[in-house]
């Protein structure tokens, strides 16, 4: 079969990016369609390809600054994800958490959309985004979202199967869309994260005592106020891995208390160091699925979740973590306080990892496509 992969932006190495690239791997010939592609994030030269596979952009890589705020555009992306020329091809499959699944579909064409999340800004977290954005942001809000939530509605009903990446999602899915979703979690390279790092190398400069970590993006629904919260009123060192808009303000916040280390954005290998050293994950926020606690127990370290979201599907209470219970510094701290009052076993978070190993993710994709008639 001719196969299109497409994906709603290409901007930074994330979660969606790393299923995309898995389906790469699955489907070698495919080509690639997104909105917006920065090779240079990728370690990549050319727009023309990624990980060997042909890339084509919609037009809106061509406005002013498109490639690198394609959010900025999102009014646009209706109209720009029909104009993609896919005539010819037998299968597309979207990885999609923005408007890119809306394409114009060919006769005879099926459509798989593995969806991370139906549009955050749009549905569940509408909200959220907009107390946290500025006047601009506001009035877009204000004038699109009708606009948009119409044409994401009308999308999902050309869409031949979904996929989600957890239960959560898959629960969202059939409230919004109202459609059935099978899940497939996202591959994590655990093989990676479970190398012991912390004996066949020196410990990193902020490991010279104890230590809780937040990693992520320091974004105000992920929630890392509260792991720094919790660890300034326990007086826990605490090591911050990620940016983010709330950087400068988290400091301002902390004000030169307590022991708590900003280290920024960091190397694959500095994030599986800062993993196998610390005492425990903190993940205060609610994610879809969340592959930092995944990759955190691949490398033997137990996990301390808000008790929602994909978490409860990745951390095996009381086994691979503890959840607690609401959002706040209170109940962050009295979960830290438990932790501290038993042992855990790094084989038991390593065991747990490997659930969502990447040959998991593609067995599970195999199986939605040999149930559609597709995989041969």
């Amino acid at each position: 079969m001719k196969t299109a992969l497409l994906h709603y932006w290409l901007t930074n190495m994330r979660g969606g990016e790393k299923v995309l690239r898995a389906l790469g791997n699955m489907l070698p010939e495919a080509d690639m369609f997104t909105h917006a592609y920065l090779p240079e994030r990728f370690g990549e030269t050319s727009r023309a390809s990624l990980w060997g596979h042909p890339v084509k952009e919609s037009f809106i890589a061509k406005l002013p600054l498109g490639r690198h705020h394609p959010q900025a555009y999102l009014p646009f992306m209706p109209l720009a994800s029909r104009s993609l020329r896919l005539d010819g091809y037998d299968l597309v499959i979207s990885s999609e958490s923005g408007p890119i699944k809306g394409i114009r579909k060919a006769r005879n064409m099926r459509h798989i959309c593995y969806c991370h999340t139906p549009m955050r800004y749009l549905w569940d977290m509408h909200d959220e985004y907009y107390r946290a954005a500025g006047f601009g942001g506001k009035m877009a809000m204000r004038m699109f979202t009708g606009y948009l939530r119409r044409e994401d509605l009308e999308s999902a009903d050309a869409v031949d199967a979904f996929v989600a990446n957890s239960e959560f999602v898959a629960e969202r899915i059939g409230r919004i869309y109202g459609r059935k979703a099978s899940v497939v979690h996202p591959p994590v390279d655990v093989d990676f994260f479970s190398q012991a790092v912390a004996d066949s190398s020196a410990p990193p400069p902020f490991a010279d005592s104890p230590y809780y970590l937040y990693a992520g993006e320091l974004r105000d629904y992920k929630r890392p106020d509260l792991a720094i919260d919790a660890c300034l009123r326990l007086n826990r060192r605490l090591v911050v891995v990620g940016n983010g808009r709330l950087q400068e303000t988290l400091r301002r916040r902390i004000g030169g208390r307590g022991d708590v280390i900003f280290l920024g954005r960091v190397s694959n290998d500095g994030l599986r160091k800062a993993f196998a050293h610390a005492k425990a994950l903190l993940f205060p926020g609610v994610e879809d699925f969340g592959i930092v606690p995944v990759e955190a127990q691949a490398a033997g370290t137990p996990v301390m979740a808000f008790g929602k979201g994909g978490a409860l599907e990745t951390v095996k209470a009381d086994e691979t973590g503890l959840f607690f219970r609401e959002q706040t510094v209170d109940s962050l701290c009295g979960a830290i306080e438990a932790f501290e009052g038993r042992s855990w076993n790094p084989d038991a978070c390593i065991a747990n990892a490997k659930r969502f190993a990447a040959e998991r993710f593609v067995a599970g994709m195999e199986n939605v496509m040999k149930g559609m008639g597709l995989w041969i």
